[in-house]
């Protein structure tokens, strides 16, 4: 048995005002899954829950993002959180607040036979 990646899912999201990188993040990771319906772990005899999913979180000031508020967004498997500088800050024409842009992947990994493909 291997751990493979059998999905690759991207996302954007926004925190429109108020700059925070966190509710951006969250986003972006909700736009990557919400849209899809994974049938790959029952499809190869596995529960949803064996998929282990890893995030990727591109966002402006990457240590403002809390990890846990976007692992907890994953709604099957186990996972892990990685918070990288990225993303778009976008200051308003007063210069009081910024518009903050995050982009997530989450790549998403089963216990495979060497021999299977996904």
């Amino acid at each position: 048995m291997a751990w493979r990646r059998v999905v690759l899912e991207i996302g954007m999201g926004t925190d429109i005002r108020g700059g925070d990188a966190t509710k951006a993040a969250v986003r972006a990771l909700k736009d990557a899954l919400w849209r899809n319906s994974l049938t790959v772990a029952p499809a190869l005899g596995q529960s949803s829950d064996a998929m282990r999913v890893e995030v990727r979180i591109g966002a402006p000031r990457p240590e403002t993002v809390d990890r846990d508020a976007v692992l907890a967004v994953l709604p099957h498997g186990t996972g892990t959180v990685e918070v990288m500088a990225g993303g778009l800050e976008i200051p308003n024409d007063a210069g009081d607040d910024v518009t903050v842009m995050a982009h997530a992947a989450a790549a998403v990994y089963l216990d495979l036979d060497e021999g299977a493909r996904a």
